[in-house]
Parts: structure tokens; sequence; C-alpha cells
């Protein structure tokens, strides 16, 4: 009997091939395999040697063409063909990656199994934008939460614990909810003028910022016309934003934003 490869779940980060581990780029180097996801950059989709076998398997808003459960017989069935394989997913595979379920259906089937961290996108775009995700005075703690639920359900978040004001609130995957968000925590006593900054596919030659506030982010975020993965961070330290452009700085004095400062 053939013993069974071994899987990798292997985080990608936001996009910037730099900000892989250097374990990530050996496991690149020599899997048999890379099972990707759509959010794993064209930067770091580079990377993989061109006789390695591809498999996409990414999910889009609303569009799901390879479901998990299929995902996980793909990665047992290549592991049990004795292959390397390297899982590789955006970001993190254990934020809001479903790592975790992967990791799971692995380990029941008998696959050995190894998590490679990876930096998260929300962490990708506090060190592009120079918007930290604590600052001392302005946030002393942060909270990551996915802005839409499987199958379309409606929201069920702890809406009341997410309007602490002393907390950074980072939404993954919220652009489609970020108008129910915006409204719903406004409604548990977040201030109306609390900045927001969208960040669009962050860390990578794509990246695009914008920079709001809780009771206008829904409207901007349309006009903004954002396109690839969107982040949204809602909170006091968004005044931070360092980068300054002119556009910026007219809309922070149009909302009587504090005056971000500026490296």
């Amino acid at each position: 009997m053939k013993r069974p490869g071994r899987v990798y779940l292997v985080g990608a980060g936001p996009g910037d091939p730099e900000l892989l581990t250097m374990k990530a780029v050996r496991l690149l180097s020599r899997a048999q395999v890379v099972v990707h996801d759509r959010l794993v950059s064209p930067e770091v989709m580079a990377l993989v040697p061109p006789s390695t076998r591809c498999i996409d398997v990414g999910k889009a808003p609303k569009t799901h063409p390879v479901p998990q459960q299929r995902i996980n017989e793909i990665l047992i069935g290549l592991a049990m063909d004795g292959l390397t394989v390297v899982r590789l997913k955006g970001g993190d595979p254990f934020i809001f990656g479903r790592g975790s379920e992967e990791a799971a259906a692995l380990t029941a089937a008998g696959i050995p199994v190894d998590i490679v961290p990876g930096v998260t996108a929300a962490q990708g775009a506090a060190a592009a934008t120079g918007v930290p995700l604590t600052h001392r005075g302005l946030a002393s703690g942060v909270r990551y939460v996915t802005g839409h639920c499987r199958r379309d359900l409606p929201l069920d978040l702890d809406w009341e614990g997410l309007a602490d004001p002393e907390t950074t609130l980072v939404v993954y995957m919220g652009a489609a909810n970020i108008p129910e968000i915006a409204t719903r925590l406004i409604e548990q006593g977040c201030d109306a003028s609390l900045p927001v900054m969208a960040v669009a596919s962050a860390t990578t030659p794509r990246e695009r910022h914008l920079i709001s506030r809780l009771d206008r982010i829904a409207a901007d975020i349309q006009d903004a016309a954002l396109t690839g993965p969107i982040l949204f961070v809602i909170g006091q330290v968004v005044s931070l934003y360092r980068t300054c452009p002119d556009e910026v700085l007219r809309r922070l004095a149009a909302h009587s934003l504090p005056e971000p400062a500026c490296a």
C-alpha cells in the first residue's frame, strides 16, 4: 500500500511575495501540486515552478465552483496518491480561510498535515498604510470579523460588543454588507463620524485606499468602485493614516475628522 503524501496548509499573505515566510517559499519550490485560492496574488503564484501542477479552487462572492467538501476530497485524493501538496490560501490559513476545516478532514483521513502561517490581510493593510491596529490612547484592542455569512444568511454578529470605542474593528469580505454593518454599529452607539479606511488589494501594485467615516462609507465605497479583495478598518486609529495625499486631507477636513499624522 502506497504511503500517503503530506499536505501543507500555507498562508500566502496579503499579496506581496516578499511578505511570504521563508518556509512558504521553500515549500512552493518543492511541492508536486499546489491547490490555490482566488485571493492568492499573481505575484505569489509566479513563484511556483512552471513544472508544478496547479489546481485553482477559488471562490468568489455567491460563486463557489468548487464546494468546500470537494476541496477536502481533492486534497485527500492527492495525498493518497503519495504527493506532496501545498494548499495555498490568501492571508493566514486559520483566519477566515477555512484552513481548520481542511486540517480536520485531512487528519480524519490519516493524512499528515502541517500549518504554515501567513501575514494576515489586516497586518498587510496596516503596514502598507501606516494605520496601526492598536495605538495607546486610541485603541487597546482589535477584533477581526467576517462581513458575510454562508449561503448569504443575515449577518449575526455581536453588534453591541463590536461597537466598543476602544477597539479597532477589522472587517474581512464586507464590501457587499458594509451599509448594514455601518448602520448597525451606529445604532449601537458608534459615533457617525468614526473614521473608516477601506483598502483594496493591500500590499500589491493594485492597492488602493479610501478614507471615509461610518455614516459615509457605504456611499463612498460605491462611488470609488474599488476592485479586488477589500478590507475595512473601523476606529480612531484610522486618523493616523500616514500617506496624506491631497484628496485624503480634503476628505478628512470635510468630515471633521482628526488631522492625520503624516510620515
